[in-house]
C-alpha cells in the first residue's frame, strides 16, 4: 500500500504561480513513476505531468512550457511548479504513484481566476 498526501493548492489570479507537493509513504520503495493528474467539473481526469524513477518526464501539451514536474526520490516526493496559470487550469489536482497498480491522493483544488 502507498499513501499519498498532497498540498499546495489554492486560489490564484491568472498569470500567477502555485507549487503542488505530494509525499508518498507506506510501500513507496516499489514506485516506478509519479505524476499529477487533474479533473475539472464535468470533464474526465487527464494527465498533466509524469516523471519516472529514472527522471524521464512527460507533459500534457496544454501545460508544456508552463508547468515543471520534479521528483525527490530520497523523500518519495513529487512536485508540480505551475507558472503562467490560466483559468482553464482550474481543477482538482491528484497525485499519482504507480507500482504494479495506481495509487491516488485525495486531491487538491486549484482555482485560477480571470
Amino acid at each position: 500500500q502507498v499513501q499519498l498526501v498532497e498540498s499546495g493548492g489554492g486560489l490564484v489570479q491568472a498569470g500567477g504561480s502555485l507549487r503542488l507537493s505530494c509525499a508518498a509513504s507506506g510501500s513507496s520503495f516499489g514506485i516506478n513513476a509519479m505524476g499529477w493528474y487533474r479533473q475539472a467539473p464535468g470533464k474526465q481526469r487527464e494527465m498533466v505531468a509524469t516523471v519516472t524513477r529514472s527522471g524521464n518526464t512527460n507533459y500534457a501539451d496544454s501545460v508544456k512550457g508552463r508547468f515543471t514536474i520534479s521528483r525527490d526520490s530520497a523523500k518519495n516526493a513529487v512536485y508540480l511548479q505551475m507558472n503562467s496559470l490560466k483559468p482553464e487550469d482550474t481543477a482538482v489536482y491528484y497525485c499519482n504513484a504507480r507500482t504494479f497498480m495506481d495509487y491516488w491522493g485525495q486531491g487538491t483544488q486549484v482555482t485560477v481566476s480571470s
